[in-house]
Order: C-alpha cells, then sequence, then structure tokens
C-alpha cells in the first residue's frame, strides 16, 4: 500500500462517527492489512491499548498497535525468534524515537494535554473533537513510517539472510 492509501484507510477507520476502532486498533488493523497478515480484522489484541493502555494516559495506542503489527510482522516473516525479536524491537525503538521527536512525547497524557480515563472523562475526549486532529496525525505518522517496512534497511537485512519455516508468509 502506498502512504496515501494507508492514511486514508486509516482515516477511513478512525474518524468513523460510531468510533469503532481506537487509535491502537486503527494502526494494528491498517499495518496488518498493509503488511498481508492474515486476519486483518481482527482488533482484539489491541482493543484495550486504545489511550494508553485501556485510557490510562500511557504509552500512546497507536505505537502499542504498531508494535502489535511489527511483532506480528517479524514472528511470521523471519524463522528464528530471537532475530525476529531483535529486529521488531529494533523497528519499534526507532520509530518512537522518530515519534517522540515529532510530538514531544510517546505517552497519551502528554499528547492529549488531559485525562481520559473514566467515561466521563473520555466522552468529554471525543465531544472535544481532538482526537480528529491531534490523535489521526499521529496515526498517520506511525502508519505510514511502519507501512513503508519493506524497504527499511534493517528489515531488508534480516529479511534477506532469514530462512523462512515451512507455512510463514513469504516476504
Amino acid at each position: 500500500m502506498t502512504a496515501d492509501q494507508l492514511v486514508t484507510r486509516a482515516r477511513a477507520l478512525f474518524l468513523d462517527d460510531d468510533h469503532t476502532y481506537g487509535c491502537a486498533e486503527t494502526t494494528f488493523l491498517v499495518l496488518k492489512e498493509a503488511f498481508g497478515l492474515p486476519d486483518a480484522l481482527d482488533t482484539s489484541a489491541a482493543m484495550v491499548l486504545n489511550g494508553g493502555i485501556a485510557y490510562s494516559g500511557g504509552v500512546c495506542g497507536t505505537l502499542s498497535g504498531a508494535a502489535l503489527a511489527a511483532g506480528l510482522l517479524a514472528g511470521q516473516r523471519l524463522a528464528e525468534h530471537r532475530v525476529a525479536k531483535r529486529t521488531a524491537r529494533e523497528i519499534v525503538v526507532r520509530l518512537m524515537d522518530d515519534f517522540q521527536a515529532s510530538y514531544g512525547a510517546v505517552d497519551c497524557r502528554a499528547l492529549l494535554g488531559r485525562e481520559i480515563r473514566t467515561s466521563a472523562q473520555h466522552q468529554v475526549f471525543l465531544d472535544s473533537g481532538i482526537w480528529r486532529d491531534v490523535c489521526m496525525t499521529q496515526i498517520e505518522f506511525v502508519v505510514t513510517r511502519l507501512g513503508a517496512l519493506p524497504g527499511d534497511p534493517i528489515w531488508d537485512q534480516q529479511c534477506a539472510t532469514a530462512e523462512l519455516p515451512a507455512g510463514r508468509i513469504p516476504r
């Protein structure tokens, strides 16, 4: 998928007025689709990561959803578990560093400048519309960066030397 396609897909999912998908779920789903991973529409592993894990304000759900997708991708395409884990970790650390440099924080609470933990706080957040701009921009940043993973030097170097186990998704 091109960067424009990734952003268009993420916007369609995240900006839906039904609020079906939060930041982590949107990022996870879009990247699973981009990477050709199975069960792309199953976002259940990411549903409690929105808002920095259960709206607690911890690490941005967008980054958490991206980390899940990177781990799945590495696990599917790199045969050796240690190599897959190291590669996914290196890619996510770089993503987090770039995110921090661009937005000044990686924690949801700092990024939003507010608490969203309680139902009332979350509703005020939704009503404010801040998620349409602030969160959407961050999702776009992450899906664009990580969606370009094929072609990333760390990723390509590992894939070039990796042996794929039977039944794993080829590059």
